[in-house]
């Protein structure tokens, strides 16, 4: 039925407050959360703000928050134990055992909540974006993600508690942006609305220049965007506001003329971004939206001089401002649109060239030489060897036939030789497990998916609480379901990025956690100082991330630790690269020397993890999972803290 509305179950919704200042509320995180529930007119949580430090003044909230919307102030102490072992935002759905962490997860989660209660409101789920995936990919491996998320808000943060006497230092993450705005968008049907575009330009007289003549202009661009923010009547404009307005899409245009159709792709006039994806206003706006306008807002009031380097920002703040319901949500939240004068032209003042920055390094290394084998020799000459630890039980097995059907993954929709591999994966993990908890231990199962490994371990160890983490919502409401049949009382449920995960634990597992998601899971234990049963998956993901370099650091040799020399001081990056591209070629359909080569690449990529985390204070095994034919990613890492 069209329109339909639904009452759905009160959740949670937990925010962090530490301060208010000038009409800002402390993180931005929570500023961000309180203008996405207005903007929805979303009633479905019960909003708590937690109390960050001692004594905050919580009562100048009601200067700056509107009086439509019930918010109680609480304690850290106050919050529900699965949310003291999270970072916030964070939602909670009653019994406490199933939380949602981080603010990309929470804002998505407060946009299907609001759909859901009327689904006639098809403008709050278009905010999802293309195939709904808007920031859902997490910030470790999105650059954008991280940026939005987590990079521009404390940026932003830092910015407004500078002192008003210090010169300003603009943050680097707010130029990153305004270059951002001025790359050519790309949507799913671009090459259609370009040709229209061209169209137009021929039309009305204005003929483009050629692409590479417009990147080198600098006036063209500031023109171009000039055009773009005060001309109603752009292209971009029609399709951008024609979802956000009764209008579904644009009236089909007839048939296009023969010298358009026949126009080559490199001949097409870019598409400008009208908003900060492109096209059309996403989660990504509402995110960016009180970010920046308490960045203008100091500008203005303090150096108003710098906002001529900022035209593209400027117009999206103007523009955003057209977006229906975006005042009225914007000033329940204490947030006022400020004027800014019309920017005809930009600074002098040439901001640094982060494109010219490059994360790879010895791209041109003379040395090198391409393929496995003249790297896995250049490490055998140095010492470092193809080395597995014994396993230490390879014949010991659940008895699946006696345990309960929704522990076994046969239960999942996958077929019978797949769920038997699953089996044989999870016998492996499970007996290194079994044999290092004590009573009483927390175990966590990172990248959890459909909570496999989670579910077998807190049936297996009753008196263990098992804690699963995973960022797909629709795998942890799999295990969810699973868990519900089993009657499991041991089991908590987390939907967030690992880093989102802040509470203490004792063993730590990870099954085929995809590229550098192995190194996180590693990281995260180490720092925690717990054990860590890892099986690590997609070698060919792994790169240097803002977080890790590899080969690992580089690191000081332990007397009579046997290992000759540290694989930093021996390969390059891209010598490292090649042993991760060759790691992944071991399906069982290559020729056997083929997957041979491969399986030594894994080897040799997971025992550089082993011992870094070794130098670390850790004892750590590579072990090959029995039988191989489990998996072709059947490797295991095993680290115990000494």
């Amino acid at each position: 039925m069209k329109g339909t509305k639904r009452s759905p179950t009160e959740q949670s919704l937990y925010l962090d407050f530490c301060q208010q200042t000038e009409g800002c509320i402390f993180p931005l995180h929570t500023s961000i959360a309180l203008f996405l529930l207005s903007y929805c007119d979303c009633k479905i949580f019960k909003v708590y703000l937690v109390l960050t430090k001692e004594n905050p003044d919580s009562s100048l909230l009601r200067d700056i928050l509107s009086q439509d919307r019930e918010i109680q102030v609480i304690s850290r102490q106050e919050l529900p134990p699965i949310v003291q072992n999270c970072c916030l935002p964070a939602v909670v759905e009653q019994p406490d055992v199933f939380c949602r962490a981080g603010l990309a997860v929470v804002l998505r989660h407060i946009i299907q909540k609001s759909y859901e209660a009327d689904s006639s409101r098809k403008e709050i789920l278009e905010l999802l974006g293309f195939k709904k995936t808007c920031l859902k990919a997490c910030a470790e491996v999105s650059q954008w993600t991280r940026l939005c998320e987590l990079t521009i808000p404390l940026a932003v943060e830092n910015f407004l508690r500078e002192s008003p006497d210090k010169p300003p230092a603009i943050p680097v993450e707010i130029v990153q942006l305004e270059r951002k705005l001025s790359e050519p968008v790309r949507v799913h049907n671009d090459d259609k609305l370009r040709r229209q575009k061209l169209r137009q330009q021929k039309a009305t007289g204005a003929e483009p220049l050629p692409g590479k003549e417009k990147a080198k202009s600098k006036i063209c661009t500031q023109q171009a965007s000039k055009e773009l923010a005060c001309s109603s009547k752009s292209l971009e404009l029609k399709v951008a506001f024609s979802k956000l307005t009764v209008q579904e899409e644009l009236p089909t245009a007839s048939r296009e003329p023969s010298h358009i159709r026949k126009a080559k792709a490199t001949d097409l006039p870019p598409l400008e971004h009208v908003f900060a994806e492109g096209l059309y206003f996403t989660l990504t706006d509402i995110v960016l939206l009180p970010c920046i306008h308490h960045f203008l807002m100091i500008v203005c009031k303090r150096f108003s001089e710098k906002l001529t380097e900022f035209p593209l920002l400027a117009s999206w703040y103007q523009r955003i401002q057209e977006v229906p319901r975006v005042k009225t949500a914007a000033s329940k939240c204490g947030i006022h649109f400020l004027y800014l004068p019309e920017l005809l032209s930009t600074s002098d003042e040439q901001h640094p060239d982060l494109s010219e920055v490059t994360a790879v390094e010895e791209l041109n290394d003379p040395s090198f030489i391409g393929g496995p084998r003249p790297t896995m020799t250049k490490l055998m000459e140095k010492g470092i060897e193809v080395m597995f630890s014994p396993h230490p039980s390879p014949a010991w097995t659940l008895d699946w036939y006696r345990l309960p059907a929704a522990v076994s993954p046969r239960e999942g929709k996958m077929s019978s030789d797949r769920a038997l591999r699953k089996q044989q994966q999870l016998n492996n993990l499970v007996y290194v497990v079994i044999n290092q908890a004590k009573p009483g231990d927390r175990i966590v199962d990172f990248c959890s998916g459909g909570g496999h490994v989670g579910i077998v371990l807190a049936h297996m160890l009753p008196s263990c609480q098992v804690i699963l983490i995973e960022n797909k919502e629709l795998s942890l409401i799999r295990a969810k379901k699973r868990s519900d049949e089993l009657g499991l009382t041991n089991i908590w449920f987390i939907q967030a990025n690992m880093e989102y995960f802040t509470g203490m634990f004792n063993i730590g597992v990870a099954l085929h956690a995809c590229g550098v998601a192995t190194d996180m899971v590693i990281e995260h234990c180490i720092k925690t100082r717990a054990s860590f049963v890892t099986c690590p998956c997609c070698y060919g993901f792994i790169q240097n991330t803002s977080k890790f370099n590899f080969p690992k650091r580089e690191q000081r040799r332990q007397a009579g630790s046997g290992w000759p020399e540290q694989f930093k001081k021996t390969l390059s990056y891209k010598e490292h690269m090649i042993l991760c591209r060759f790691a992944d070629q071991t399906a069982v359909q290559l020729p056997p020397q083929r997957r041979l080569i491969g399986k030594q690449c894994m080897c040799l990529v997971d025992l550089d993890r082993a011992r870094a985390a070794e130098e670390r204070g850790y004892s750590v095994q590579v072990i090959s999972m029995e039988p191989e034919s489990c998996s072709p990613k059947n490797n295991m890492i095993v680290g115990v803290p000494t």
